[in-house]
């Protein structure tokens, strides 16, 4: 260990463990980013944590905090001292009667739905993956695709966070309402949350459909009761064959039934797809025959196909994301999803003003030459009841209505970047940005700073002035934050800034980082 953190651990006489653990290599789950922080950590117990978070202000360190690392941003990465909860991860209390479980922060969504159903509970609402820990979850806006629920977070009753004192501070919509409306969505940026308490609910089961077919029929039933013909709906839109999967789920009483199966639906499936993509990557043009293929076998060629399940919620509620991705999705207002997907439709197909799906996008970028990966995944959610105390505020969703959710996926096969991304997603973020988008902050986005500050007015100005009262030296601080949400102000003392990362050629970004001491970029670590 650097001298300084050992001089300075021969101070502390307290006898709580300091167990850092050296040449650890950090990565994002889809392999888009790595780094080697200095010292990785996996504290078991709050006063651990505390002591952390005391010995770096001391010793100078920026602080990470990840979970299972599924964001494929640079948000988790450091080469400065990173922290991980897993070990953290105990239900406290729960109360059967009420359904509040209070839980240490560190806890992963599948290990807390498992000791939920122990008890006859479950989580109201659930994403399309559980292995997040649940203050990765609320940290960065997750979402699941129903009008019956908003974000995440808005069953979070309460929060625990260490801030950059060490100190321990309780929030709530009632107690500290603004600290908890900043932490609640806190991207990391604030302190290490430690506890949550959270609002379950009895354990329900499933019984869902899904069903293929042109997404004219899609489209066509957006105003009537696409999303709302079912407690949870979401879309899967492929926008070559101009197809649509429609998947809905609603609460029953019936006994489970599992999903059927076929020959090509497990791994000879997932095997083949994914050999595909990657000889599309040198012959691009054959995936518009790629997705008519993949998903016809999955789902059925006719119009029309329809599959049925029954499962526990904890498990209807999730999907398999398959390979290594770049993700860039977009919060937009419901009643616009029909003109952001006929718009891209258009743009991407480069449709004829003749065809009678055509419509002017207006994209002032070429799709000649650009093919694309499907699905486009469509969800919504309406975080509009939200009340005042307990809205994050960097939530991204729209304020007064519901909310759509357009994620454009681009898979990397064998962990190679497709060739299609960076005009991709330039092109979809402008369309995202015309509608009155904005960017789940857990993803590939790269819109600026500047742009991201006009989107969100007060709200980023409130969430910084909290940030800045309990973090004023950016011990919580890296490159994602001062390129995305804080701005162009001065550097913090214990800020850390990239300090020379590097593109591997087709794969991933090595970070590294380092943290100023006066005009000098020292502690290069």
């Amino acid at each position: 260990m650097d001298p300084l953190v050992t001089s300075e651990l021969s101070k502390c006489d307290d006898g709580i463990p300091f167990r850092p653990k050296l040449h650890h290599v950090h990565s994002t789950w889809a392999k888009t980013f790595l780094s080697r922080p200095d010292l990785y950590f996996q504290p078991e117990s709050l006063a651990e944590i505390e002591k952390i978070v005391k010995l770096a202000h001391r010793c100078h360190r920026r602080i990470t905090t990840t979970g299972c690392g599924h964001s494929p941003s640079s948000m988790t990465c450091t080469s400065s001292w990173l922290v991980n909860l897993d070990k953290y991860n105990r239900i406290i209390s729960l109360d059967e009667s009420t359904g509040i479980v209070v839980m240490q922060a560190g806890i992963r969504l599948y290990q807390l739905c498992d000791e939920l159903a122990k008890h006859g509970l479950a989580m109201p609402n659930l994403g399309s993956i559980n292995q997040q820990s649940i203050a990765g979850a609320i940290s960065t806006g997750t979402h699941g695709s129903t009008l019956r629920h908003g974000i995440m977070s808005e069953d979070v009753l309460s929060l625990r966070i260490t801030t950059a004192d060490g100190i321990t501070r309780f929030c709530s919509p009632d107690e500290d309402p603004e600290l908890f409306r900043a932490a609640v969505l806190s991207l990391g940026a604030l302190g290490i949350i430690t506890e949550v308490t959270f609002r379950a609910v009895p354990e329900f089961t499933l019984k869902w459909q899904q069903v293929i077919d042109a997404d004219s029929e899609m489209l066509g039933s957006w105003d009537k009761d696409l999303w709302t013909r079912a407690e949870f709906v979401r879309v899967w839109w492929y926008p070559y064959t101009r197809r649509a999967v429609v998947w809905s789920a609603e609460q029953t009483g019936e006994p489970p039934a599992d999903p059927p199966r076929s020959y090509y639906g497990g791994a000879l499936g997932y095997y083949v797809y994914h050999n595909l993509l990657h000889v599309a990557q040198y012959v691009p043009r054959i995936l518009p025959w790629i997705e008519w293929f993949v998903f016809g076998m999955e789902f059925g060629f006719t119009n029309g196909s329809k599959t049925q399940a029954i499962q526990p919620s904890r498990q209807a509620l999730l999907m398999n994301c398959l390979y290594s991705q770049y993700v860039n999705e977009w919060a937009i207002p419901l009643h616009k999803g029909p003109e952001a997907l006929r718009r891209l439709s258009s743009w991407l197909n480069q449709l004829p003003p003749t065809d009678p799906g055509y419509v002017p996008h207006n994209i002032p970028f070429s799709a000649e030459d650009l093919w694309v990966h499907a699905p486009v995944e469509v969800r919504v959610s309406d975080n509009s009841s939200a009340t005042p105390n307990s809205r994050p505020y960097l939530d991204p969703t729209v304020e007064d209505g519901p909310t759509l959710y357009l994620n454009a996926t681009l898979y990397r096969p064998y962990y190679r970047d497709p060739p299609c991304h960076e005009r991709y997603y330039e092109a979809f973020e402008w369309l995202m940005r015309e509608l009155g988008g904005r960017p789940h902050w857990a993803k590939n986005f790269e819109t600026t700073g500047g742009d991201l500050e006009k989107m969100y007015g007060d709200k980023i100005q409130q969430w910084r002035k909290v940030r800045e009262s309990v973090d004023p030296d950016g011990i919580f601080v890296g490159p994602w934050h001062r390129r995305n949400v804080l701005g162009n102000g001065n550097t913090l003392s214990h800020e850390e800034i990239d300090a020379g990362s590097t593109k591997m050629p087709n794969t991933a970004v090595n970070f590294r980082g380092a943290i100023p001491t006066g005009n000098d970029v020292s502690n290069e670590v």
